[in-house]
């Protein structure tokens, strides 16, 4: 790593838990039922300096239509942008600066706000709302400090429906919920340091108790470099220990770039050559293809096109990443910017219905040499002409190395390209909101100062978990769904909860359980569940291997799970141990001195994860004891 001189920077973005959203009354709530749709173009103009915004020039070209789907309880005219924001929420405000003086930074004198060009139809008027609340800062990690550049408040875009060929359905309900974003300077030097930083930050805007929980409330952006190389924005990683798995793949598909931008030089590409790249119509080849997409192309008019890769064999085929290519990011690009997925290349032929004789053919018809490669494409004419200059552009990029792009974070660790990086012509001051000064709140704002870690393991302490466990839930991702249920479920013992969260998932995972099944939602309906003595405490792992193993893959609902866990009532077990002495009589006199072992063996098999063993051995002893007089 440090031979690489590697540099990461984080973006954490958290939504709070505000009584409304950022620029109007509405609550920050989600809500799926809607009465009004509005359909929107979105189209970019040049800056005051004349520059078109590349990302925003990008996403036009796609385009797309988007559809809007208007809830009456949690969207109004602001979101449809048919009416003025209001004044931001000075709420969400307070958090901000609360923040920022946990993490000694520097608020700004007024807090201005400033419009970002956004045109995917992620919001209704074409850009985000953003404002910088303080400057500087740091962050103490165990390899040193790692800087603090900016704390901003921010509208949250729109919730994405569906994604169509054409058009994009869009809900309005989490549009303008407040976030705030945390970007750090690119201090961090180690994938591992990287996820322990975003964990540290993301548990103190948990402990101000005021950030909303559950998948999708936060998510981490990465900005990653190497030598050489340059700064790739990667979005969306919403699962903290994907970071240092995504930064090494980050890592090395940087360092294999440059490696391949040198290779290509060595061997005589340049830019004239693959701008004069040979194109052929290959159709006749593939009349009688058994190859399902060629066919699938075909039979839709469209065509079959070659372009010979002089001096380029074996350069599709590097591995970037696990499981991706050069070729799949060449894809890539030609999936997002002419939609097309009809893309094989040399090095991984003859494969997907493409055989040895019709690569032959095409290798003939092509002219390719030894040493050369080449691509085939299919679809419909217009769009077989974007794809070819994208291609075309994206190997121009590789001659410079890497190209300066976001990328999408996949749940297997990998990333894939969205868009090229936005540029300076992005942002521009908003009109329409006056400025706040941060002098008026900050007095307030030490309200949400959270916590020291010292005072709070003080309190977990003070709370019945041992010191150990307290360390973990401190530690925890989770340290706010433990204060949270343990504010809401006040009879259910602590030590349970923390147990349930640190430990009892641990166990679960252990026996084959997928956790991304078991959130938030899942935990608190057993708390629940517990609280209101409809199960014990001994079914919960059971519960929960049940419901995120094998049975999960039959659709079988948590509650119809948890309902073969009901308690029995106390006159039940007695019932059920009476039985079992009756059945074993001449055994337990016989054995007096491991009556109770196989008592407890055989009641346990008929009720466990209905009773607590606890329970169940005190009404056990009782019992024998009444036996063996």
């Amino acid at each position: 790593m440090s031979d690489l001189d590697v540099k990461i920077g984080l973006e954490i973005h958290q939504q709070l838990e505000t009584h409304k959203k950022l620029f109007c009354d509405c609550p920050s709530v989600l809500d799926d039922s809607y009465k009004v749709t509005l359909a929107r173009k979105l189209r970019p103009v040049t800056s005051e300096m004349g520059d078109v915004d590349v990302a925003a020039l990008f996403e036009w070209k796609k385009g797309k239509s988007y559809l809007y789907l208007a809830p009456d309880t949690s969207s109004c005219l602001v979101e449809c942008d048919e009416e003025p924001p209001h004044e931001m929420d000075r709420e969400a405000i307070k958090i901000a600066l609360g923040m920022a003086l946990a993490l000694n930074s520097t608020p700004v004198d007024e807090i201005y706000v400033m419009r970002k060009i956004v045109i995917d139809g992620s919001n209704t008027s074409g850009f985000q709302r953003t404002a910088i609340v303080s400057l500087g800062g740091f962050i103490e990690d165990k390899e040193g400090k790692v800087g603090i550049q900016t704390i901003a408040v921010e509208e949250d875009a729109a919730r994405k429906v569906e994604d169509k060929k054409e058009e994009i359905i869009y809900n309005l309900d989490r549009l303008g919920f407040p976030l705030i974003e945390i970007s750090t300077a690119p201090d961090i030097k180690r994938p591992e340091q990287a996820e322990r930083v975003a964990l540290e930050i993301g548990q103190l805007l948990r402990m101000t108790g005021r950030v909303k929980r559950g998948l999708g409330t936060i998510r981490q952006d990465l900005n990653v470099s190497i030598s050489g190389g340059t700064k790739v924005e990667i979005k969306g990683v919403q699962r903290l220990e994907l970071i240092s798995t995504i930064i090494e793949n980050e890592i090395r598909r940087q360092k294999t770039l440059l490696e391949i931008r040198d290779e290509l030089k060595s061997r005589g590409v340049t830019e004239e050559v693959i701008r004069n790249l040979k194109v052929i119509d290959l159709t006749s080849v593939f009349t009688e293809t058994a190859s399902k997409i060629i066919k699938a192309g075909l039979s839709s008019n469209g065509k079959v096109m070659g372009i010979k890769l002089p001096k380029m064999s074996g350069i599709m085929g590097r591995e970037v990443m696990l499981g991706r290519r050069f070729g799949t990011e060449v894809a890539d690009y030609v999936r997002v910017l002419a939609g097309l997925g009809g893309l094989f290349h040399s090095d991984e032929l003859p494969n997907y219905g493409i055989t040895l004789d019709e690569v032959n053919k095409v290798k003939e018809t092509l002219e390719v040499k030894q040493g050369d490669g080449f691509i085939i494409l299919v679809g419909d004419q217009e769009k077989l002409n974007i794809a070819v200059q994208t291609i075309k552009d994206r190997l121009i990029q590789a001659l410079t190395g890497v190209p300066k792009e976001t990328r999408g974070a996949e749940d297997d660790g990998t990333t894939r390209f969205l868009r090229p990086q936005p540029g300076s012509a992005r942002m521009y001051p908003e009109t329409d909101i006056p400025p706040i000064s941060s002098f008026e709140l900050i007095e307030e704002a030490k309200a949400y100062v959270p916590q020291s870690p010292e005072v709070k393991l003080k309190h977990f302490i003070e709370m019945g978990l041992n010191e150990e466990l307290a360390n973990l839930i401190l530690r925890s991702p989770r340290i706010d769904t433990f204060e949270y249920l343990t504010e809401k479920y006040k009879n259910v013992s602590p030590v349970f909860i923390a147990t349930l969260l640190e430990n009892t998932l641990k166990y679960v995972k252990s026996k084959g359980g997928n956790l991304n099944l078991i959130d938030e939602n899942v935990i608190e309906t057993l708390v629940k569940e517990i609280s209101e003595g409809k199960i014990n405490k001994d079914s919960v792992a059971d519960i929960l291997i049940e419901f995120s193993t094998e049975n999960a893959k039959k659709k079988i609902s948590l509650e119809e799970i948890i309902s073969n866990f009901h308690s029995i009532s106390e006159d039940t077990l007695v019932t059920i141990i009476r039985e079992e002495i009756e059945k074993n009589k001449e055994e337990l006199l016989k054995r007096r001195d491991k009556a109770f072992n196989i008592l407890m063996a055989r009641v346990m098999g008929r009720v466990r994860g209905k009773a607590e063993g606890k329970l169940v051995a005190e009404l056990i002893r009782k019992e024998v004891d009444n036996l063996l007089r």
